[in-house]
């Protein structure tokens, strides 16, 4: 269970201080069988043993005639091969127990010197990977513009760079030219919907006008108009969806208080807490991320209601939040709400909204280096929370 929790460069580690472990004993085996073999054939002459290390033969008679010994010779010489032989076997333990000890001292100094090394060859082998990670992180918060660029010889890990950067350049290249269409469809279809509702002004404003076709005019002005506020949540979207290029320092508290100056409520009471939270941005699209969920928590709300705005700093972190009651919201629906047209079908006054609000205002949080989160509240509503990096 343990080693489930091991990173990848332990578990190389581990590896190349057990091949070296493995390697060491292998090597102390051999080394240990071929001295006992060689101790083995080498035999201690008696004479070695009790002439000072000097092998003396038995003397001859002339005439070349072996001398001839009584029992009691006999018995001298199998006592000396006796203690010889002892000899060689003490020896031969001694030699191998030496060995043996000194060896596993060995061993373990080895082992150690396997595991640095180790642990040095597993954190080069994987920098690579690192850099692959590291840039994969960046990428996934919409820097598409990041590369690898890993240099070093055309091994597994260089190509496995090189096909990443490439399908980073694809993902790229889709990006920008889905945001390119989406702007040049909403500015061209700005202008018909204008000339539609010019010409249902000027023939609503007619003194002869029949009132079928002034009836008729505010049900097709109020089409339009909800198709305006669909292309302008398109085109806001489509501006959000890339990183700020040039931007400058934002008092979050201020665009509150700046929206909600503009904010009609009517039966539903705005409470606000506004604290000074700088941060950096566009300040047209930090305006239009705090009047989103402003209008969304005042639109989606109970008569009655009320809706609570909350903005401060935390740290280095800077936090817009909204509060509001109104309808109970399941947590598992809420993710849904962040997606381009997607709302709940029970929320109150929904057919007036263009799905876009908070799709919007995440994609400008995410532009801005920053994140929202949506929690349901007690007793019905939502508690939505913007957080940005603090200037």
């Amino acid at each position: 269970m343990m080693i489930r929790g091991w990173t990848f460069r332990v578990r190389l580690t581990a590896l190349y201080g057990g091949l070296f472990l493995l390697v060491g004993a292998a090597l102390l085996t051999v080394t240990y069988l071929l001295l006992a073999g060689a101790l083995d054939r080498q035999q201690v002459s008696p004479g070695v043993v009790y002439n000072g290390g000097v092998a003396v033969a038995a003397p001859a008679k002339a005439g070349g005639a072996a001398k001839i010994v009584n029992s009691e010779d006999v018995d001298a010489i199998a006592k000396k091969e006796a203690f010889a032989k002892q000899v060689q076997l003490d020896l031969r333990e001694k030699t191998l127990n030496s060995l043996l000890q000194w060896g596993a001292l060995a061993l373990g100094g080895v082992a150690v010197v396997g595991v640095y090394l180790g642990w040095l060859v597993a954190g080069r082998t994987l920098r690579p990977i690192q850099q692959i990670t590291a840039t994969a992180r960046r990428v996934a918060d919409r820097n598409l513009h990041e590369r690898i660029a890993l240099g070093g010889p055309r091994d597994e890990l260089r190509e496995l760079a090189d096909t990443f950067d490439g399908m980073l350049e694809r993902l790229d290249a889709s990006f920008d030219g889905q945001r390119r269409f989406v702007a040049n469809a909403s500015h061209e279809l700005r202008t018909p919907l204008a000339i539609n509702r010019t010409l249902l002004e000027v023939a609503m404003g007619r003194p002869d006008a029949p009132p079928q076709l002034c009836q008729l005019g505010d049900t097709l002005l109020e089409v339009n108009a909800r198709h305006e506020r669909l292309i302008d949540g398109l085109l806001t979207m489509a501006r959000s969806e890339q990183q700020v290029t040039d931007p400058v320092p934002v008092d979050l508290a201020e665009v509150a208080g700046h929206v909600l100056d503009q904010t009609t409520s009517p039966g539903v009471e705005v409470r606000h807490e506004l604290r000074p939270a700088t941060t950096s941005g566009d300040p047209v699209l930090l305006e239009r991320l705090t009047q989103n969920l402003v209008e969304n928590a005042v639109r989606y709300n109970a008569s009655g209601g009320w809706v609570h705005v909350m903005c401060a700093r935390d740290g280095d972190r800077t936090r817009l939040s909204v509060t509001n009651t109104g309808p109970v919201v399941a947590a598992y629906e809420i993710p849904g709400l962040f997606e381009p047209f997607r709302r709940l079908t029970d929320r109150v006054g929904s057919a007036r909204g263009t799905g876009l609000g908070l799709s919007i205002v995440r994609s400008v949080a995410r532009a801005h280096g920053g994140d929202v989160h949506a929690v349901p509240r007690d007793g019905g509503g939502l508690v939505v929370q913007v957080t940005l990096p603090a200037n």
